[in-house]
């Protein structure tokens, strides 16, 4: 009885075993089953990773055309699809900057071609004067091949005068050592940059053959005029003699016509001296004597020359002076200053009618009027008559270069001082030299 009981347990322990050995057989089973799924999974987790990082990494050097593909993976859509816009989105940046590159290249390549084409040089230097760049231009000047010039100190290549910098160079004459036989000038514009590092553009300009050119006008006119005035000078003698009695009695309608010709002599004479004076003012500023002039008698002394020719229109010279002024003048320059300004009046203005010369002051200045009445200037040609060539004379069928009253306005100025118009059309026509109040007794030479 007890051996069967206990055969009876036994059996039941052996069974409740199997089960408990069923049991975690199944579990392991369980187990194996759902770590080879979940190692599947990893799996496939890793690969989409290790895809999204080597499509990153080709962005990263530049390849944009790479796509991410979608996966079998949970929430794997939206992340592709992020990724894959932000390529896009790189790409469509990455080639509208390519555009502007190539737009800027062949801007910059334009820009080159147009500057390397100037006649002009160019040169960059720093505040060190070393060259920074230097066009085609400059390289031929020197003597040198571009890339060599880069970093040379600018001073080593040209000369400039001993008051100047090349920072503040103005049409300024400069020798370029390995071609002292040309002319060449300069100009220097300070680069304003976002780095605030100084840098400088000189521009130079060949003008040999300007000069030349200037040269040989120059000469021609002096020729010309000297020519000109020998004749003139010779025939202004003869009438003297004439007018001297030298060879004979002379009648009285024999001295008027004889007068008129030296008048007419003298009129010539100074156009070819203003035509001489003017063409010197191409090549150098007017060269001032200075002297102590006492105006009253200066301006009588010219009333009297001129006379004689506002006599042929019937017009009367008349002097307003209060008292006699001083000033410091070029007595020659200033006396042809006035004889224009009265020739002037004598042509343009009304025949019979006074021309009034006044002499006065204003703050800082001593004044010298020139008044007609007659013709007098519009308003369009008020601004011209200053200007080189400019002339009246062909609206009224006169003789006249235009270079009377430029050349007198060019005086003034040398003077310090100015020459201004005042003008009502059909009423009057008013000049006034303006020159520095005060004098010395001192005589100064030059200007």
């Amino acid at each position: 009885m007890d051996i069967d009981i206990l055969n009876e347990i036994a059996s039941g322990n052996t069974l409740v075993i199997h089960v408990i050995n069923t049991f975690v057989l199944i579990i392991l089973i369980t187990l194996l089953i759902t770590a080879r799924t979940t190692s599947k999974r990893w799996l496939k987790v890793n690969d989409y990773l290790g895809t999204i990082t080597r499509t990153i990494n080709s962005v990263r050097y530049g390849d944009l055309t790479k796509k991410i593909e979608k996966a079998e993976l949970p929430n794997s859509e939206p992340l592709a699809e992020s990724l894959n816009r932000m390529i896009e989105t790189l790409y469509d940046r990455e080639k509208m900057v390519s555009e502007y590159q190539n737009e800027l290249h062949r801007q910059n390549k334009l820009l080159e071609a147009v500057i390397n084409s100037l006649s002009d040089g160019l040169i960059i230097i720093d505040e060190n004067l070393r060259v920074l760049r230097a066009t085609p231009k400059i390289s031929e000047w020197f003597g040198m091949e571009g890339n060599r010039l880069m970093g040379e100190f600018l001073t080593d290549h040209i000369g400039i005068p001993y008051n100047k910098t090349f920072y503040n160079l103005k049409e300024t004459e400069v020798i370029i050592f390995s071609d002292k036989s040309s002319n060449f000038i300069a100009n220097s514009i300070e680069l304003k940059l976002e780095d605030k590092k100084k840098r400088y553009v000189i521009v130079i300009r060949n003008v040999t053959d300007q000069m030349e050119l200037e040269n040989l006008k120059e000469d021609f006119v002096a020729t010309l005029t000297h020519d000109l005035k020998v004749p003139i000078i010779a025939e202004t003698n003869m009438l003297e003699l004439f007018l001297n009695e030298s060879f004979g009695k002379v009648t009285e309608k024999q001295e008027i016509a004889l007068k008129n010709m030296q008048a007419s002599n003298r009129e010539l004479l100074d156009l070819v001296q203003i035509v001489l004076e003017t063409y010197k003012l191409g090549s150098q500023s007017i060269r001032l004597y200075r002297e102590n002039v006492m105006l009253k008698g200066f301006l009588e002394e010219i009333i009297t020359e001129m006379r004689p020719i506002a006599d042929k229109t019937n017009n009367n010279l008349i002097l307003y002076s209060e008292r006699d002024i001083r000033v410091l003048a070029d007595k020659i320059q200033l006396k042809r200053v006035i004889k224009n300004l009265i020739q002037n009046a004598i042509s343009y203005g009304e025949a019979k009618s006074p021309i009034e010369i006044t002499l006065g002051e204003e703050p800082k200045y001593v004044v010298i009027k020139v008044k007609d009445y007659g013709k007098g200037i519009s308003q369009e040609d008020i601004g011209k008559i200053f200007n080189k060539y400019y002339s009246a004379a062909k609206k009224f069928r006169k003789i006249g270069t235009g270079l009377g009253l430029y050349l007198s306005f060019q005086i003034a100025k040398a003077h310090g001082g100015n020459l201004t118009v005042e003008s009502v059309k059909g009423k009057y026509t008013e000049f006034s030299v303006k020159l520095p109040a005060g004098a010395s007794e001192n005589v100064y030479y030059g200007e």
